[in-house]
């Protein structure tokens, strides 16, 4: 399997297609397998892609250091350094988007084009999230994380089975995608399940989460910047994409009116999106 040391990490990565670099930065927990294969299938034919595991996720180490969302961006640029990358369009979701932030405000050089999809630049939990916020600190059970979000009345609207067993799909899909979409859910949680990142790794990749706040800096960035977010999504509401775009000079902001936190919902037209503006 393809690793390499990145600040005194062995970080796993992989490289498909041809043409200019293309780094995509998972959302928290994640691991690089859990990316949409139309969006990936689409971008390897267009530019050489690098997915990695981040610091902690998949098939990268641990660590014993503490970790913040400039620790993953150092890591990315390490990466970068270690493949021999000098310069790459950057693709970050979620807290992968907080990542790309950071990365393009302290190693501006190294960032041509910016896509950052439902992400912002600091994390607002509300009323319903606050409430996993705290169960998930005090390290509830799955269990109990299901019957939290069923406590919420629009999670009703989704397959019970689906809230019981993954919960957090009420977090990255619609109810009706999860309904209609079955086996592209199903094919998420296997991928997600067969490099599972520990609890104790989750838990320091979302206390980065809580601690990141790059509102201040945004006017630093100088490379072209597309905002990608969802109507429905619950993680980061779309505010935080309007934000973003906002704060960004010559930002592009583009909502998509269907889509919660992953954009499956109307993924060909975000695959689309996401190519004219890289080309």
């Amino acid at each position: 399997m393809p690793k390499v040391k990145v600040n005194a990490i062995q970080m796993y990565y992989e490289v498909k297609g041809e043409g200019f670099p293309l780094l995509m930065i998972n959302g928290m927990s994640d691991n690089l397998d859990c990316w949409n294969p139309c969006l990936t299938g689409a971008l390897s034919k267009k530019f050489k892609m690098i997915l990695f595991d981040n610091r902690g996720a998949g098939r990268t180490d641990v660590s014993d250091r503490e970790y913040t969302i400039k620790l993953f961006a150092d890591d990315t640029a390490g990466l970068m350094g270690a493949l021999g990358i000098s310069r790459a369009h950057i693709l970050g979701l979620s807290m992968g988007g907080m990542v790309a932030q950071e990365l393009a405000i302290n190693y501006p050089e190294k960032v041509s084009k910016l896509v950052l999809c439902s992400t912002g630049s600091q994390w607002s939990p509300n009323k319903e999230t606050s409430r996993i916020v705290l169960a998930m600190d005090r390290g509830c059970s799955i269990k109990e994380l299901a019957e939290i979000y069923l406590s919420f009345p629009f999670v009703n609207d989704y397959p019970l089975d689906y809230v019981r067993r993954d919960p957090t799909v009420v977090n990255v899909f619609t109810a009706d995608f999860v309904k209609e979409n079955p086996e592209s859910v199903n094919f998420y949680y296997k991928r997600f399940r067969e490099h599972m990142i520990s609890e104790e790794a989750s838990r320091r990749q979302f206390s980065a989460v809580k601690r990141c706040n790059t509102q201040g800096r945004l006017r630093q960035i100088r490379a072209p910047t597309l905002v990608l977010h969802g109507k429905k999504d619950f993680v980061f509401p779309p505010e935080n994409g309007s934000n973003l775009a906002k704060a960004i000079p010559n930002a592009r902001l583009v909502l998509f009116e269907q889509s919660a936190h992953y954009l499956a919902e109307e993924i060909e037209e975000v695959t689309k999106v996401i190519t004219e503006f890289l080309l």
